[in-house]
């Protein structure tokens, strides 16, 4: 974005501020009987169950703007949101945006994050209807609201898995977090020296999935299309072994998921082979991939080879709770999980 000829938000106003960032809205649902303009939003979902998910960005815990792009991060704050969404199976229909905005942030910087948010609303088919806007002493926070929509008994919950069900994730892990790795080694280079420009060529796929997550919309529409209802479902933001836990610590069931079919794409590999990281241990504890983590009944999985485009990866199945939650390592030997993913509230000292 360039430095030249920026609007201070001072200058439109809380309220003009809302309709520059508004007033080209167009909504795609019928639910959405009153969207931005009013007290409050309103939704009419009909019969269906409505589900509803909050996640909290903040600049400097969540992301660092040395090296993310506004409308690359306005996009991601809405692909974390729908995800969780997608994650119980249901389908997300509307939004709401609020930012507590530093005096730094410029008008064009605005538009750079809500083109980004507007693509991610396009792309999910999602509508925009409300949110807040105040100063921050602290930088750039965003936080998002998503609702959906869904069938009664087609909702997943993390509590449904059973001994022998399957445990299935939708793609690769780890890539998220190695493009954040990378990320942050260009630029400590850069801050060392920046007369150093950062060497980020052939590493397109792991800074996509770190930079512009997707949301895995396309698998809970296949389950739709196989009439396939998972036991349980999560999405995987924490890392994969977190997120098995909480499955099975809310199903009260073990787990035991097997190293060799724990699906690692080659630059991920690579990439955590040049830091002198294990590549399993990305997978297991690097979080942000947003891929679908769920178990299905050992019966279903026949409905998965009937479709060509059912690319499900099976990496292990649930047990006895008695047996505990293991990774079965290539060398066959039984390693106890821990939960090592992200964890945004710990203890810094």
């Amino acid at each position: 974005m360039s430095e030249v000829n920026k609007t201070e938000l001072g200058q439109l106003g809380e309220f003009g501020l809302i309709r520059h960032l508004t007033d080209n809205i167009k909504l795609k649902h019928t639910s959405t009987l009153k969207g931005v303009g009013d007290d409050a939003a309103v939704l009419d979902f009909n019969n269906k169950k409505t589900v509803v998910t909050t996640d909290l960005l903040l600049e400097g815990i969540h992301f660092d703007l040395t090296y993310t792009p506004l409308k690359h991060l306005g996009y991601k704050a809405v692909v974390v949101n729908v995800s969780d969404v997608y994650a119980m199976n249901a389908t997300p229909k509307q939004i709401t945006v609020s930012l507590g905005l530093s005096s730094k942030m410029s008008v064009e910087a605005l538009d750079e994050l809500y083109e980004g948010i507007y693509a991610a609303c396009d792309f999910y088919n999602v509508d925009l209807v409300g949110g807040d806007t105040t100063s921050s002493l602290t930088g750039l926070t965003i936080s998002v609201t998503a609702l959906g929509e869904g069938d009664e008994d087609k909702l997943c919950y993390r509590s449904g898995a059973k001994p022998n069900d399957l445990i299935c994730v939708s793609g690769d892990l780890g890539a998220a977090y190695m493009g954040l790795q990378l990320l942050e080694r260009e630029r400590k280079i850069y801050a060392d020296n920046p007369q150093m420009q950062p060497d980020l060529s052939g590493y397109d796929y792991i800074l996509s999935r770190q930079l512009k997550p997707e949301a895995r919309k396309e698998v809970v529409e296949l389950l739709s299309k196989i009439d396939v209802v998972p036991t349980s479902m999560i999405d995987i933001s924490d890392g994969l072994s977190s997120e098995v836990m909480h499955i099975c610590a809310q199903s009260k069931t073990g787990c035991r998921l097997y190293e060799d079919k724990i699906p690692i794409d080659p630059s991920t590999s690579m990439m955590a082979e040049e830091m002198g990281i294990n590549p399993i241990v990305t997978a297991l504890n690097g979080g942000e991939d947003y891929e679908l983590l769920f178990t299905i009944s050992q019966s279903d999985y026949e409905k998965f080879k009937e479709v060509a485009e059912a690319n499900i990866y099976i990496v292990g199945h649930i047990t006895e709770e008695s047996k505990g939650n293991y990774l079965v390592t290539n060398a066959d030997q039984e390693v106890e999980l821990q939960a090592q993913g992200w964890n945004p509230i710990k203890n810094n000292d």
